[in-house]
């Protein structure tokens, strides 16, 4: 079911005065996680509308059988979807089913009860975009040992604060973590090595979008990077400070060389519509 706000307002109140689903179905899209707003999935009642949001609610009887988002690409070892904004990849200590992998794993045991499923690679959560799973442990095993070797190029779209000083260049830093999750560059050069290569597409007074490649796949590289040099992701509460709705950072193009198709495939994600009204 889609709609479109026609004023500003909170998710549930908007929806209880202006749909026909009733207050306990509406908790019930929400605490499932069946609530898209401008294409970023979020369970909080109060979650804030601007006129003219565009509203997704995946109904029970629209879910059935299928996932709430799209499926780039599958087959019998992989299969590739367009993850959304505000969906954890796999599992936390705080978050167990909520998230791409399970929403991955339930659909396929729908089309068959003994079916599993296992990550290859990650988007953080605020990331939308291209992530690949697999449907075997062989498979997950030959990817993520030679991923490095397998993967020919990872790109992103993203929309950072501010005009580059530079139309392109490459960022090279060492990462560490903290006890918090909060991953920073490390002046000793005595952590993990991050490479993020970066272009400018457009820009604005207040704006840049960037095609950005990785030549490695840490943490959160490319929003720490970016914030390094005083150009944070449009939407970056961790790294930035931004109120914003969704990360404005998109997974757009994976190519891999498949060693088990012995092929080279290329998936693609469109870039959010959101990320056009930014910069035309």
């Amino acid at each position: 079911m889609k709609i479109i706000s026609n004023s500003d307002g909170e998710l549930l109140n908007y929806l209880i005065e202006n749909s026909n689903i009733s207050h306990k179905n509406i908790k019930k899209y929400l605490k499932n996680g069946l609530i898209y707003v401008d294409g970023v999935r979020t369970t909080k009642y109060n979650y804030p509308l601007k006129k003219n949001s565009i509203i997704n609610i995946e109904t029970k009887k629209n879910n059935s059988g299928r996932l709430p988002f799209e499926i780039l690409y599958e087959d019998d070892n992989i299969i590739v979807v367009d993850k959304p904004s505000g969906l954890l990849s796999i599992a936390t200590s705080k978050e167990k089913e909520e998230t791409c992998y399970h929403l991955v794993r339930e659909y396929l045991k729908s089309k068959n009860k003994n079916a599993k499923v296992f990550i290859i690679h990650r988007l953080d959560k605020d990331t939308s975009g291209v992530l690949m799973l697999a449907k075997n442990e062989y498979t997950k095993n030959i990817f993520q040992k030679n991923w490095d070797e397998y993967v020919k190029e990872r790109s992103y779209i993203a929309i950072v604060h501010g005009k580059m000083e530079k139309r392109e260049g490459k960022l090279t830093y060492f990462l560490k973590e903290t006890t918090t999750n909060l991953v920073y560059i490390s002046k000793n050069k005595d952590g993990k090595k991050a490479i993020t290569n970066y272009k400018v597409l457009k820009e604005n007074d207040n704006y840049s979008k960037l095609y950005i490649t990785i030549e490695t796949g840490r943490k959160n590289q490319i929003r720490v990077s970016m914030s390094h040099i005083n150009h944070p992701i449009l939407g970056d509460k961790k790294y930035g400070e931004d109120k914003e709705k969704r990360l404005f950072l998109h997974a757009n193009r994976l190519e891999i060389f498949n060693p088990i198709e012995k092929k080279k495939m290329v998936f693609n994600s469109k870039i959010p519509n959101e990320f056009n009204s930014k910069i035309k």
